[in-house]
């Protein structure tokens, strides 16, 4: 038999450990929370986390990628006014603009006269992907917009959280929430790799079928924008739009010697590499790199 009060003291326990948890549960984002910042970070524990100054390049400052630029900036300014838009992956070569370009056309629509600040960016990491349809759920009856934004973006070895893109991007029974866009980058244009592929293969009752499942993830986003190395000229372009933007003066001669030279002892061309030698070039100069 229990001691006396024993079962009282259990029953007080409980309520107390029920409390904690109910305390500690995820909070759906109320629309002043939405409303303090235009970027936050997702966690899967359920919080949006904002974020105070987006780390950005301006949009006038991407070269060499004018066709994809014109592209997203169009689908994000469809999407941020009602209109039907199309998820995107953005792949490509590293270090082309992938991501800059994503949150810089995030900061020129949401900027619009039309959207005005309607428009939130929530960057997810790869790693939290499983908790997509938590956030789904906790954005879905927002008056705001959102781009959930992935970066770098792919799947290995027996990683089975794809499946949780895939319900999202195909819908699921309730549908992708219509205030809620995709935006993705990889270095891959399919996003799982190829020895997940042959795995699938190799096990499965029907091999053709389970092979076209995963290639056919990156098919589930409507856009495709393809970035390839760029061309010298490309290369030059950005070195000097950067310098002419942060006011960086030295003849150009100089200018192009030089940065033909850093290029090469990186071994590659890319807008990653131009901005890398700008601030190197600016710190020599003693020019600071002052960012809005």
């Amino acid at each position: 038999m229990a001691a006396p009060g024993l079962e009282e003291r259990i029953a007080v326990a409980l309520e107390a450990i029920a409390a904690n948890m109910a305390a500690a549960a995820p909070k759906v984002s109320n629309a002043d929370s939405l409303a303090s910042a235009d970027a936050f970070i997702w966690h899967p524990d359920g919080r949006l986390a904002p974020v105070p100054k987006v780390s950005r390049v301006e949009l006038d400052l991407l070269q060499g990628i004018n066709q994809q630029v014109d592209t997203l900036i169009e689908n994000t300014r469809r999407f941020a006014n009602g209109l039907p838009a199309n998820n995107a992956l953005l792949w490509g070569a590293r270090g082309m603009g992938k991501s800059s370009l994503v949150k810089a056309a995030h900061a020129r629509i949401n900027a619009s006269k039309s959207v005005n600040g309607r428009l939130k960016l929530v960057e997810i990491h790869r790693e939290d992907i499983e908790s997509l349809p938590l956030l789904m759920s906790q954005i879905r009856a927002s008056d705001f917009y959102f781009i959930v934004f992935c970066d770098d973006l792919s799947f290995d070895g027996n990683d089975a959280s794809y499946k949780s893109l895939k319900a999202v991007l195909e819908g699921g029974i309730e549908g992708r929430p219509e205030n809620v866009i995709l935006y993705a980058t990889s270095n891959r244009r399919h996003l799982l790799a190829r020895d997940m592929i042959e795995n699938e293969r190799s096990t499965s009752i029907n091999p053709g079928e389970a092979v076209e499942e995963k290639v056919s993830l990156s098919d589930r986003f409507g856009l495709w924008l393809g970035f390839h190395k760029c061309s010298q000229d490309e290369y030059l372009a950005m070195v000097r739009g950067y310098c002419s933007h942060f006011k960086v003066k030295i003849a150009d001669d100089q200018l192009q010697r030089e940065a033909l030279e850093w290029s090469t002892t990186r071994g590659s061309r890319s807008g990653r590499v131009a901005w890398q030698f700008v601030q190197e070039l600016a710190g020599r100069l003693g020019v600071k790199l002052a960012t809005k």
